[in-house]
């Protein structure tokens, strides 16, 4: 059992330094790998290491890969057995973005040499940019570049990325003291303003944000052609008026023809040729000044090229210095369209909407909106103004039956393009009555009901006051009411309206006695007062006429008794 244990540690110090195994056993001593590196260029995938054969002869190296996935180390492909102290593994498809673990050992005969350990890198961030392929065409005084991105054409490395390559080109005229210049171009592009006949010459490399910057291409060049009959048109421009876009041009020449093409700007880095995918623009067609009109529905969001080209008759000039448009920022703000509708409770809603045009609607679809409202009582110079981002709100606690006026303008919300449009036609409305309104009417209406009773009493004051002043009452006074105390007496002041009257009686075989007038005058006014009585004394008289006035004085002692 002892002998078991010595001879397991013996195996583990064995196998921990196995250079050092002695030569009498048949071995030689094997160094692993030194400098170990890897080299990645696009989709080429090299690794590189330093060895030393102390003994000579017939040494070979071996690598093996690990992936986080799995735990097994595999064989590299093209890295077994090799003679050289580097090898190609470009053909193992690795996910370029999960990283990789690599080791590499000296091999010879049956004796094999510790392993070398590379730390563990994800070969998107270890590789380079190497050089682009670049294509050249000549004009009389411009030069068109088409440029192939770096790696190759189905290559995994920069598979997501190859639009996003930015390149930057030197260029010179093919002399000594020529100065070289240096310009950002696209995939797609051309470079302008050069001489006729005059060969020039440049170099390409790409660059990948934010860090990574690639090789210069080899050295390209080519000559221009002789100058073209009709120069091309210059100064293409697009201009804003009112709420359209109008694409102006400079030629010298007159009694020319023009057309406009446009084309998006992403087709310039795609790679390949995109010469057939500028399309006409609408009412720019044989066009005989030098300006059209753009409808505003031909661009929406997104970054166009516009040139232009002159003709005449059957002889063209080239096309135009491509001018560059931003759809968000060079097109035209429209105002927007208002709807103001009333509501019960006296305040104005207000809707606000693009303009019913459908090219307008597509132009102001490109922002970002907010609105700047202006709002004022029509009578009123006295205006407020408010900021919204909604296309729905309210004024409210306005006047009654008032007329109010709102206009609009639109504003981009982002400061980077700092657009407005117009302002918009006054919108004017008058508010409705409103339940306050109604309140006070049904109030006054009910005051008014119930001032009718008191209305009544009031007038009754009144005419009993007029009466009183031009009707004075019947009733004597209290000095002269004491003589004429008792009831008999009383009724002969009251006025006849307020007389007792009885119905009167024939008495057979006796004589019809009449009514006895009688007339007093009472204290210094002289007043008279008319009495008529069915009442029977029991007296009669036979005498005539002439006796009146004694039986009248003699009637009010009779009426005593």
């Amino acid at each position: 059992r002892m002998f078991s244990l010595l001879g397991a540690t013996t195996l583990m110090l064995v196998a921990g330094a196995p250079w050092t195994l002695p030569a009498a056993a048949g071995g030689t001593n094997l160094k692993s790998p030194e400098n170990v590196e890897v080299h990645i260029i696009d989709d080429t995938f090299t690794l590189r290491w330093n060895g030393s054969d102390p003994a000579g002869g017939n040494v070979t190296f071996s690598a093996d890969y690990q992936v986080p996935r799995n735990d097994t180390w595999l064989k590299l492909p093209g890295c077994q057995s090799v003679t050289s102290t580097k090898c190609n593994f470009s053909s193992l498809k690795l996910n370029v973005y999960e990283k990789v673990k690599l080791r590499v050992r000296a091999e010879k005969g049956n004796e094999t040499s510790p392993w070398h350990n590379v730390d563990a890198f994800a070969p998107f961030e270890k590789a380079q940019i190497g050089p682009p392929k670049v294509h050249l065409e000549a004009e009389d005084k411009a030069i068109k570049i088409n440029i192939s991105p770096p790696g190759a054409k189905d290559g995994v490395m920069w598979a997501l990325d190859s639009s996003s390559f930015t390149y930057s080109l030197d260029i010179w005229k093919n002399s000594s003291s020529a100065e070289i210049k240096t310009k950002t171009v696209y995939p797609r592009d051309k470079i302008y303003k050069l001489s006729p006949e005059t060969t020039y010459c440049l170099k390409v490399k790409a660059r990948l944000l934010p860090r990574k910057i690639g090789a210069y291409s080899p050295v390209y060049c080519i000559k221009t052609t002789v100058e073209n009959k009709l120069p091309p048109p210059e100064n293409v421009r697009i201009d804003a008026v009112n709420d359209i876009c109008v694409l102006k041009w400079d030629y010298a020449s007159e009694n020319m023809t023009f057309q406009a093409q446009w084309l998006h700007a992403y087709f310039k880095k795609i790679p390949g040729n995109n010469s057939g995918k500028w399309k006409q623009m609408p009412g720019c067609e044989n066009v005989k000044t030098t300006q059209c009109v753009i409808p505003q529905n031909t661009f929406q969001k997104g970054i166009y090229l516009i040139r232009v080209q002159a003709s005449d008759g059957n002889t063209t000039s080239v096309w135009s210095k491509e001018k560059r448009f931003d759809a968000q920022l060079q097109s035209v703000l429209v105002p927007p369209t208002i709807n103001v509708k009333p509501t019960n409770d006296v305040s104005l809603r207000v809707f606000l909407g693009a303009p019913e045009e459908s090219e307008n609607k597509s132009v102001n679809q490109h922002y970002s909106l907010i609105y700047e409202i202006i709002f004022w009582e029509n009578t009123s110079n006295a205006e407020r103004k408010t900021l919204e981002k909604r296309t729905d709100f309210t004024f409210p606690n306005l006047k009654p039956l008032t007329v109010y006026c709102v206009k609009a303008r639109a504003l981009t919300e982002n400061e980077r393009w700092n657009k407005s449009s117009v302002f918009s036609d006054p919108v004017c409305e008058k508010t409705k009555p409103g339940s306050t309104s109604k309140t006070w009417l049904i109030a006054g209406i009910c005051a008014a009901l119930l001032s009718i009773p008191v209305v009544t009493y009031v007038l009754k004051l009144f005419l009993r006051c007029v009466r009183y002043v031009f009707f004075p009452s019947s009733t004597p006074p209290s000095t002269i009411d004491e003589y004429f105390s008792e009831p008999p007496l009383r009724n002969l002041l009251l006025f006849t309206s307020e007389e007792q009257t009885e119905r009167c009686f024939i008495i057979e075989n006796t004589n019809i006695i009449t009514a006895v007038e009688e007339t007093e005058q009472i204290g210094e006014d002289h007043k008279k007062y008319n009495s008529q009585t069915s009442q029977d004394s029991g007296n009669y008289s036979n005498e005539d006429d002439s006796n009146d006035s004694k039986s009248g004085e003699d009637f009010p002692q009779q009426e005593a008794e």
